[in-house]
């Protein structure tokens, strides 16, 4: 006696591999939602006259003394891309260790991993001590 069974697969119409984007696709339009629910709310909640007071530049509550447009010294800037290097050595630190963890260790490859890894924080190390050596993290 054939008993059939209490779930049947629908068959589906879409294609499996198209299927596996369905999250990315459901977060871009979360994404796109939430900002025009923003724009739209910001125009209905927010202030609707204006006058010379609202208009001015807003700075933490004081009063703002000088123009924006005024020059910074290069070391900000310096520090700026130093800290970008270093951001940029964390990304990519951290699919390396993710991936050499699943590499076996006595393999040929897993040296290669480790000897391009060395590579990459020497190449790094010397980039800080170039920019210490610079004085780009004193702020006389």
């Amino acid at each position: 006696m054939h008993v059939p069974p209490l779930f049947t697969p629908l068959p589906l119409a879409i294609d499996p591999v198209a299927f596996n984007y369905w999250p990315i696709v459901l977060l871009l339009t979360i994404a796109v939602g939430f900002a025009v629910l923003v724009m739209i709310g910001t125009h209905i909640l927010g202030p609707q006259r204006t006058g010379p007071e609202k208009e001015t530049t807003y700075e933490s509550g004081v009063n703002p003394v000088d123009t924006a447009r005024k020059r910074f010294n290069v070391r900000y800037y310096l520090l700026a891309m130093t800290f970008l290097v270093f951001d940029v050595e964390i990304i990519f630190l951290y699919p390396w260790a993710t991936t050499f963890r699943q590499i076996d260790a006595d393999s040929q490859l897993a040296t290669m991993f480790v000897c391009r890894i060395l590579f990459f924080l020497l190449t790094s190390v010397i980039a800080y001590a170039y920019a210490w050596r610079k004085g780009v993290f004193r702020f006389d």
